[in-house]
């Protein structure tokens, strides 16, 4: 049987893959909700307008709407279906991702419900990194790290 932080992490990437896939859709393309395509796009002419460095790069709010897009489209699949250590690299470029936007959102001076979602899922994203990095080995129990204290420590005696 699988262990609980295995299920854990296998739910959370799953979980979070398909949110990331979704909102990476709409951005691209307004297949999905014309309403929700639009205000991306609103969205995102608002950052690129509170950002005038990202003009000079020559980045428009169309281009940084599609690389963000892109990026959560791509990560989100590699949550979802492929296994090992690429999840973790899509795990790490979503959380910068999510970090960009919550600076956006303040740089803009949203309200709090404009950007709940990517501090929540934010926080999922860290859980998740730090619940795959975990080592499979059980932690030590409590006693025989004293017992080892109390052998060096006894030690240091017999040797002054």
């Amino acid at each position: 049987m699988a262990s609980p932080r295995t299920i854990t992490i296998v739910a959370l990437s799953f979980a979070l893959g398909l949110f990331f896939v979704f909102m990476g859709t709409i951005k691209l393309t307004p297949r999905l909700s014309k309403d929700a395509y639009s205000e991306m796009k609103r969205a995102y002419k608002s950052y690129a307008k509170a950002l005038p460095g990202l003009k000079k790069m020559g980045i428009s709010s169309v281009l940084l709407r599609k690389i963000i897009g892109s990026l959560e489209v791509g990560c989100g699949v590699v949550l979802t279906l492929v296994p090992g250590r690429p999840k973790d690299v899509a795990n790490f470029l979503l959380l910068l991702v999510m970090l960009a936007v919550l600076f956006f959102h303040q740089l803009v001076g949203d309200p709090l419900k404009r950007y709940a979602h990517a501090l929540v899922f934010g926080i999922l994203l860290t859980c998740r990194l730090l619940i795959a990095r975990q080592s499979e080995d059980p932690p030590e129990r409590e006693e025989s790290r004293e017992e080892h204290i109390n052998v060096q420590e006894k030690n240091k005696v017999k040797q002054s």
